[in-house]
């Protein structure tokens, strides 16, 4: 099985030795630290029952770890199975929810895949290697699916942006995010910068990769074949990130937590880069019967779900691990989190080979065990793992990757929510002059939220690798995927946290339609979802509703838009103490576009024609502004019920965009959503610097009915630019899907200003330098 010289060292187990299978079997009262593991009373009795003994040290240390809730979804398996369950018909799904990440063919032979996962504790801790490693792992799921990641982005969020923390977590997060990504040579194309108080010790760092695969070069993680080789290629194994998953993401921050943090994982791009260049090779040369990356739960977690997804079992020697420190324990090197590791599946007949493939790209690579057959009478195999010439671990695999606890806990809305509700920002004293109006463009615009984040994406390289189409601060980024051709995909990630406070149905249906959206406006048909929801304390019947309910309505929004949930990842436990963060959804889409060519850009372009084009409102504005930008800015007011979601809508306009894109009828196009009109006006000109003159329809001409019209948060709305000539063919269109369309304005190359007529003209220099100096005055130039 392998060439490495045998271990002579043994160890007795009975006098200071590793606390062997044998001996677990003999001393079956001895007490075991199973409840600061973070196992309960029955779960720790079930093991046994499973086993038929005491655990070992090793073994209780893997089901501490594959059964906490970062590993076992135990709290929320019951809801998520909606996501299974109200899937739409989809013939491009080839691999979808259960897999490392979701794989959608978009071509005859081209398949795409992506993923978003949190990496939110650890990048409170230590931001810098916490977000770099956060980029580290999800590039892992997507080259397990033997995918070449091409794209990452990353939604995040922080405490209110003046506090001192921020200034702590913030620069290190995306230094980390960058560092790590712009080695790897991956672009950064899109993702959130969120302020919110809510947030404050509990920053949330998600990050999504986006890779690309021929159809028939599908990898699977199974670890099927009895006497094919176990092989561990990449970095060695240390101490970084021991406990990582059962103590820092399946527990809330309190004073005791600080005593028992572990490591954070320590990020090596440079060793990724080498690896996925070499897993790629092995891939193309179909030496690969099976692989898994090491994220969380390290070992532990690659050897279960690997065996268990084939029903087989495993011999692993775990002296055959290369370690960083040579006096690890065996529960150490399972549990350990270092990055930059793949496990892999090969036959015999391949190891020379693909040792010689890992050797030339300078990466290690080590076989550690064999697959073994499956049990009697069509039982699953065991693990069994030995260390120093000890079995350690006898276990079924699936009883640590499979058959964790499933809870179905308590449920309760929470006892504030009706007062909250009844609390509408609508009745809130609004500007109703022109100057209170231009004040308030100018302080909206400068606001965290809304202000520039170029301070934070130039940070991040969007261009490398040469097909980035679009990137920040567009709607989407979409990244050329067929030189050939010309196909494309574009990607959004969106989430309002107040919206789901106040509503998290209608919460995580708008998530969803604002990723939708904002993939539509580039031209692009969206396709497949990927989420992720990170909540507080499931152990909260409060916060468990909030969970169920923004879970329903992701599913029924995906049944309401014809495109299935492919994977994602839920972050439990981001609260401090009793204080929870908004329920925050993170929804990802993804769309295809034919020919990048014809993608389209969210900033007026320089008009052809003298006159300008044509500024067009799709969709209709309604009195809606509970959970707004403006009514947290202005009047740090949150209450009422979030904007009305009409997801038919939502798909109406999306097909209309794609259409009147293919065909040539918009110049530009933006989605509206946080700051409403405002803040699209403002964007849209400044992107390029084109003016715009704008005139508001007749009946939100008066009293307080301009700051409606520019700052309500109304869904299922874009704004358009469409060249001289093409407004009959295109209101025909609009008129053809149903959409409604309201005249603003034409774009002004020449007039230097945003003029809103009868109410304010503020010049673009005037409105760039509120817009963009709000970051750079928080955090340094």
């Amino acid at each position: 099985m392998t060439t490495q010289p045998e271990v002579t060292v043994v160890v007795d187990e009975f006098d200071g030795g590793p606390d062997t299978v044998q001996r677990a079997a003999a001393t079956p009262e001895e007490l075991q630290p199973y409840a600061e593991l973070g196992l309960r009373d029955d779960e720790y009795e079930r093991i046994r029952e499973v086993l038929g003994r005491r655990p070992t040290q090793s073994e209780l240390a893997m089901y501490s770890i594959m059964w906490s809730e970062h590993c076992s979804y135990k709290s929320s398996k019951v809801h998520l199975r909606q996501f299974g369950e109200k899937v739409p018909p989809s013939d491009k799904l080839l691999a979808g929810i259960g897999e490392n990440a979701g794989v959608i063919q978009v071509s005859d032979d081209i398949a795409v895949t992506f993923k978003v996962e949190s990496h939110n504790h650890p990048s409170y801790v230590e931001p810098y290697q916490g977000a770099a490693t956060g980029v580290g792992g999800i590039v892992r799921d997507i080259l397990a699916m033997g995918a070449r990641p091409v794209a990452v982005m990353d939604p995040l969020r922080f405490g209110a942006a003046d506090h001192e923390d921020t200034a702590r977590v913030l620069p290190g997060v995306v230094s980390g995010i960058g560092g790590y990504g712009n080695s790897l040579g991956l672009p950064n194309i899109g993702g959130e910068v969120v302020f919110d108080p809510c947030y404050q010790g509990n920053p949330l760092v998600n990050a999504l990769c986006l890779g690309v695969l021929p159809v028939d070069r599908l990898q699977n993680k199974a670890a099927t074949g009895p006497g094919n080789i176990v092989v561990l290629m990449g970095a060695k194994t240390g101490r970084d990130g021991i406990g990582g998953v059962s103590v820092l993401a399946s527990a809330t921050f309190d004073d005791e937590s600080e005593q028992r943090r572990p490591s954070v994982q320590v990020g090596d791009p440079f060793m990724e880069k080498l690896l996925i260049e070499a897993c790629l090779e092995l891939y193309d040369d179909r030496r690969v019967v099976g692989i898994q990356d090491l994220g969380g739960a390290g070992l532990t977690c690659a050897l279960t779900e690997t065996a268990a997804a084939a029903g087989t079992g495993m011999k692993v020697e775990l002296d055959l691990v290369p370690l960083r420190e040579p006096s690890m324990a065996p529960h150490e090197i399972l549990a350990s989190e270092s990055q930059e590791r793949m496990l892999l599946i090969v036959t015999p007949d391949q190891l020379e080979a693909v040792l010689k493939t890992a050797a030339r790209w300078g990466v290690l690579a080590t076989a550690i065990g064999e697959v073994t057959p499956p049990g009697p009478e069509g039982l699953p195999g065991r693990l069994t793992i030995t260390w120093r010439g000890h079995t350690v671990v006898d276990v079924p695999p699936g009883s640590l990757a499979d058959d964790g606890p499933v809870y179905a806990r308590p449920m309760r809305e929470p006892a504030d929510l009706i007062l909250i509700q009844a609390d509408r920002a609508e009745t809130l004293p609004r500007p109703s002059t022109p100057d209170a109006l231009r004040e308030t463009v100018l302080r909206m615009i400068a606001s965290p939220n809304l202000c520039d984040k170029t301070w934070v994406t130039e940070q991040y390289d969007r261009f490398v690798l040469g097909n980035t189409v679009l990137a920040q601060p567009e709607d989407a980024g979409v990244i050329r995927i067929d030189e050939r051709t010309g196909l494309g995909v574009a990607l959004s990630v969106d989430g309002n946290g107040r919206y789901a406070r106040l509503d998290p149905y209608a919460g995580a249906k708008l998530a969803l339609a604002e990723a939708y959206r904002n993939v539509a406006v580039t031209g692009a048909k969206p396709l497949a979802v990927t989420n992720c929801l990170n909540f507080g304390s499931p152990e909260d019947p409060a916060v468990m509703w909030q969970f169920a309910e923004a879970v329903r309505g992701l599913a029924d929004g995906c049944v309401e838009l014809g495109i299935p949930v492919t994977g994602g990842n839920v972050s439990f436990y981001n609260q401090t103490g009793a204080a929870a963060i908004h329920p925050t959804p993170v929804v990802g889409v993804l769309g295809v576009i034919d020919d990048v060519a014809q993608r389209v850009p969210m900033g007026f372009p320089k008009p052809a024609n003298p006159e300008g084009d044509i500024i067009f409102l799709l969709g209709e504005t309604r009195l809606e502004l509970s959970g707004s930008e403006w009514a947290w800015v202005e009047h740090e007011h949150l209450g009422g019920v979030p904007p009305r979601v009409d997801l038919a809508r939502e798909r109406a306009l999306a097909e209309l965009l794609a259409e009147a894109a293919r065909v040539g009828h918009l110049s530009a196009a933006h989605d509206l959503s946080d700051g409403g009109l405002a803040q699209v006006l403002v964007e849209a000109c400044l992107r390029r610097g084109v003016g715009a003159r704008i005139a508001l329809p007749e009946e939100f001409a008066t009293g307080s009915m301009p700051f409606v019209f520019l700052f309500s948060e109304s869904g299922g709305r874009a704004m358009v630019s469409v060249p001289r000539g093409h407004e009959k063919a295109f209101t025909a269109l609009c008129t053809e899907s149903g959409v409604p369309w309201t005249p603003l304005g034409v774009t002004d190359e020449n007039g230097g200003q945003l003029e809103v007529r009868n109410q304010f003209t503020i010049g673009l220099d005037e409105l760039r330098e509120a817009h963009t100096a709000t970051l750079p005055r928080l955090f340094g130039a």
